[in-house]
């Protein structure tokens, strides 16, 4: 799978997933943006994936930042061919609802779904003007089934980060671009190896029929397949990185 020639910006890719996607997509042949908050983290995984990869830093939620990215990656590379909407996060933990405060309602609507509407509103008109381009969003297994491990906040926008894509793509498919979403289960990120105890991370792997936890390049590699032209008849689609857990 060839992306070469293809300017692709990965949010969110100083850790975890979207370092993951980004390196896989350099590895590809992508001129690969780089963005996050922090840039010595993002400066770390710019030297893992070699050259001169853009960075560019800012907060997805805020359309003021996105318009500076937006011109930094203008002036240096013209375009974007693949947008990866993947920033996101939870700071909050499993509640019942009436415990769930306003302010941690609306920062996981906003870090989670919000973010992900800005970032790819911004980019719709270059994709448009030259009738192409690769949207891939990221969701969640919290937004695909209740469990009693859900963050209620975080799984409705990520509930809602899937119709937005598959009305994305029914929109934008008249002007040859396609979007799909990506919903991992549980990943071993660093962060999750790192609050996640082993018992519990045994206990959780044996709850999925291919009896393992996902790592960052499960996603990574499926990202990839989605940006390529290997798979240029699939838009509007849902996919469960997730180890059977979602058998729907």
């Amino acid at each position: 799978m060839d992306l070469s020639n293809q300017v692709a910006l990965v949010t969110g890719s100083s850790r975890g997933i979207g370092a993951a996607i980004a390196e896989t997509f350099a590895a590809a042949g992508a001129d690969v943006v780089l963005h996050g908050r922090s840039a010595s983290a993002l400066a770390e995984v710019r030297e893992r994936i070699g050259g001169d990869a853009l960075v560019v830093t800012g907060d997805v939620t805020v359309a003021a930042d996105l318009d500076r990215m937006h011109d930094q990656i203008m002036e240096r590379h013209g375009r974007v061919d693949v947008l990866v909407a993947n920033a996101g996060n939870t700071t909050s933990r499993p509640a019942p609802i009436e415990d769930i405060t306003e302010e941690s309602w609306r920062a996981d609507l906003d870090q989670n779904l919000t973010g992900t509407f800005l970032t790819v509103r911004r980019y719709l008109p270059g994709m448009k003007q030259r009738r192409a381009g690769t949207i891939i969003t990221l969701s969640s297994a919290a937004g695909r089934k209740p469990s009693e491990r859900t963050i209620v906040a975080y799984a409705v926008a990520k509930a809602g980060v899937q119709l937005f894509t598959q009305d994305l793509a029914a929109q934008v498919g008249p002007f040859g671009i396609r979007a799909n979403c990506i919903a991992p289960e549980t990943i071993l990120t660093e962060t999750n190896r790192g609050w996640i105890p082993e018992e519990t991370q045994r206990a959780l792997a044996e709850a999925h029929p291919l009896r393992r936890l996902g790592t960052p390049a499960d996603v990574a590699e499926t990202a990839l397949f989605l940006a390529s032209e290997q798979s240029s008849w699939i838009t509007g689609v849902i996919v469960d990185v997730a180890g059977g857990a979602v058998l729907v």
